[in-house]
């Protein structure tokens, strides 16, 4: 009894020299990882995931609008074309134009000087049918008995004859004269109609060009900013996965370095001498091995506790599973630390835990241990 007394508190010094090292470097290793002040390794591996997913949909979105732009680059190139022929098509308009105003300005001018021919011959023919009106007509029968011999009555009859002749020439000269200025005016008419046509055409086609030209480069360049927008965010989401990848390899060498640890503690205890009872070491029970019916594999009770019902360490984590209080009472614990309650409740609340493996990640060991 005596040597048991003298070896115990030896074996449970090793022990507890073992899981101090193991604390220290674990942490908060015991606590679930929703509980701890730092991104767990679960939680970290969950914001690098919807970060990657992220990736991938900014990137298809870049994709997507970079498609877009091309797309309007060639709607683009398209337009550009077809102002090329318009502005063709408007030099021949404008040519026609031309064209069509020269004729005009010699229609205008032919007509004002078959106006002023029709209103001479006008002028004439009233003078004429004046002249007539006031002066008796000759008759024949007084021309041939006034005549005084035979000379003088041909002198008058062509006098009379060449007066008539003079006046229907009159009149046809004033009936061309009128025809002329009537086709002149209706053909006036035609040139203003179309070069009014013309000037329309040409005006709607410049301001379809501006409007089409518009459109199309208001819309390039909103897309291009939707693009370089996406591609600020890509590159800040990058940033941070880089960022989070770079958290995680941390963590993982700090649960190498833990694990590493746990195993020399493990092979310290198990080279300890004697076989030790209870004696007194407070709520520190003996260490249970794999045959301890675990709720959870033993694999990570040893990383954990190596067995033990351990005190509560410096994040309040204590018991054999190293079940932090708020845990422990949320998931149905009685009393208020897990290593004063017993091992069949503990093994109770760690069982709800585990939840058949779905609660792995809520203790750190299981990803030192490669359980997840």
């Amino acid at each position: 009894m005596s040597f048991r007394r003298r070896t115990a508190p030896a074996r449970f010094r090793a022990c507890r020299t073992a899981i101090a090292v193991l604390a220290a470097l674990a942490g908060t290793a015991a606590v679930p990882l929703s509980s701890s002040a730092d991104p767990s390794l679960g939680q970290l591996n969950s914001q690098l995931s919807q970060n990657q997913a992220k990736e991938q949909s900014l990137s298809s979105r870049i994709s997507s609008l970079g498609a877009l732009i091309s797309s309007l680059d060639s709607q683009i190139a398209l337009v550009v074309s077809r102002e090329a022929a318009m502005r063709a098509e408007l030099v021949l308009d404008r040519a026609k134009l031309a064209v069509a105003r020269a004729a005009l300005e010699r229609e205008q001018r032919l007509l004002a000087l078959l106006k002023a021919q029709l209103a001479h011959s006008r002028m004439l023919l009233a003078r004429q049918l004046v002249s007539s009106y006031e002066a008796d007509r000759p008759d024949i029968v007084s021309v041939v008995l006034e005549a005084h011999g035979f000379k003088d009555l041909l002198d008058q009859l062509n006098y009379l004859h060449d007066a008539e002749a003079q006046q229907q020439s009159v009149i046809r000269v004033t009936k061309l004269a009128k025809a002329r200025a009537d086709s002149a005016a209706r053909r006036l008419a035609a040139l203003e109609a179309s070069d009014r046509q013309i000037t329309e055409e040409t005006g709607l086609r410049v301001r379809a060009l501006a409007g089409m030209d518009g459109l199309l480069h208001s819309r390039q360049a909103a897309l291009q900013h939707a693009r370089l927008a996406q591609q600020d965010a890509l590159a800040a989401t990058k940033q941070r996965g880089a960022a989070l990848q770079a958290q995680i390899s941390k963590i993982q060498a700090q649960q190498a370095a833990a694990a590493a640890a746990a195993a020399a503690a493990a092979a310290a205890a198990s080279s300890s001498s004697g076989s030790g009872s209870s004696g007194s070491g407070g709520s520190v029970g003996p260490a249970l091995g794999p045959s301890g019916g675990w709720a959870i594999p033993y694999a990570i009770v040893l990383c954990e506790s190596g067995g033990q019902n351990l005190p509560p360490n410096s994040a309040g984590a204590s018991g054999y599973y190293q079940i932090i209080p708020s845990t422990w009472s949320g998931f149905g614990g009685t009393g208020p630390a897990a290593y004063l309650a017993s091992k069949a409740e503990q093994d109770a609340v760690a069982a709800r835990i585990w939840d058949g493996g779905r609660g792995a990640s809520d203790w750190v060991c299981a990803g030192i241990v490669g359980i997840h």
